[in-house]
């Protein structure tokens, strides 16, 4: 596997960015705008307009994922999104797989799950442009085989309707390790600049590419941008900074994965109106927000693998504590 290695440049992200947006429009037979509300995708999203007015593109194709369990203000944001003359809006209410950290005999969700309508934190938006597995036939319909964000844009951009895609993404390498890595890998298969990563994944036909423009953009940059050029933003960021968060601390998403759960208290406090129904949407949930930041969770560290246990071993036995089928299939990911 070949990676890329970091070098110093003398031109500044908010050009480098606009350079790889008209470069992504150079390729692709369609560029599109993955766009979650947050503040990452708030910049993808402003600087893809300016490319796309400069090429004659308009309007852009917008793509919300609508997770379910966030708040309003999100909701609030995307729908101005929604109206802006310039933008196309596909907002998908799909029950996609999540991972639920807060369980181990219910490790996964599916937001708007149709037999969890009774659950649901918040009524289905009643927005023209809301799209629902109804409108996707190939949508499975078992839970068990219900895919993953990624593994929907094979269903979604199929190749005779979109061609080859560029799916602008606000990924940034500062936001994690694990984005990190994303941007430092190469990868396998058709590769056309440092910043774009074909897409793996179960129903990906080899036509979809992820574009991270702006990988290299700083939370700074990020936040400087919207305050100098006037754009619109979620004030859920603003919540948020009343709790004392950084700036690289706030986010966007449902708090139920293995780390964005240490942030379940916030939602408490900041978002009322939707915590009573957030705290019951999926098992483990109350329990991980009054515990996550504390050692029954294993906060600031790891579980410690016994002296006279292999890491095999240690390894086989925390997977069976997890259920079936969920066992197998982690075991299969592991080997994988």
């Amino acid at each position: 596997m070949a990676v890329n290695k970091k070098k110093d440049i003398d031109e500044n992200v908010y050009d480098l960015a606009i350079k790889r947006i008209n470069r992504t429009y150079d390729i692709f037979d369609n560029v599109v705008v993955m766009f979650s509300g947050g503040k990452d995708s708030t910049v993808c999203l402003n600087l893809a307009l300016q490319a796309a007015k400069e090429r004659n593109k308009l309007p852009l194709d917008v793509f919300f994922f609508d997770e379910e369990a966030i708040p309003y203000e999100t909701i609030d944001y995307v729908k101005r999104v929604a109206d802006l003359p310039d933008v196309r809006m596909h907002w998908l209410c799909l029950p996609v797989k999540h991972r639920n950290g807060c369980s181990l005999k219910e490790p996964f969700w599916y937001p708007w799950a149709p037999e969890d309508e009774e659950k649901w934190v918040r009524p289905l938006p009643d927005y023209d442009c809301v799209k629902t597995y109804k409108d996707f036939p190939m949508f499975p319909k078992e839970p068990d085989k219900r895919p993953s964000v990624p593994d929907c844009n094979g269903l979604i951009f199929t190749p005779d309707k979109w061609g080859e895609v560029g799916i602008i993404m606000g990924i940034r390498s500062e936001e994690s390790l694990t984005r990190y890595r994303t941007i430092l890998q190469t990868g396998e298969g058709k590769r056309y600049e440092d910043y774009m990563i074909n897409l793996k994944s179960k129903t990906a036909l080899g036509n979809v590419v992820k574009v991270c423009p702006i990988y290299d953009m700083k939370t700074v940059d990020v936040w400087t941008a919207p305050y100098k050029y006037n754009w619109d933003y979620n004030t859920t960021y603003d919540l948020l900074e009343k709790l004392g968060l950084t700036h690289l601390q706030a986010r966007c998403a449902p708090p139920y994965g293995e780390e964005p759960m240490r942030g379940l208290w916030q939602y408490s406090i900041a978002f009322p109106d939707i915590w009573d129904k957030m705290q019951n949407r999926v098992t483990g949930a109350a329990t991980a927000a009054r515990y996550a930041n504390t050692e029954l969770y294993a906060f600031n560290g790891l579980p410690q693998k016994p002296d006279d246990m292999t890491w095999l071993e240690f390894i086989d036995y925390h997977v069976t504590k997890h259920k079936e089928p969920y066992r197998t299939m982690i075991k299969k990911n592991i080997n994988e």
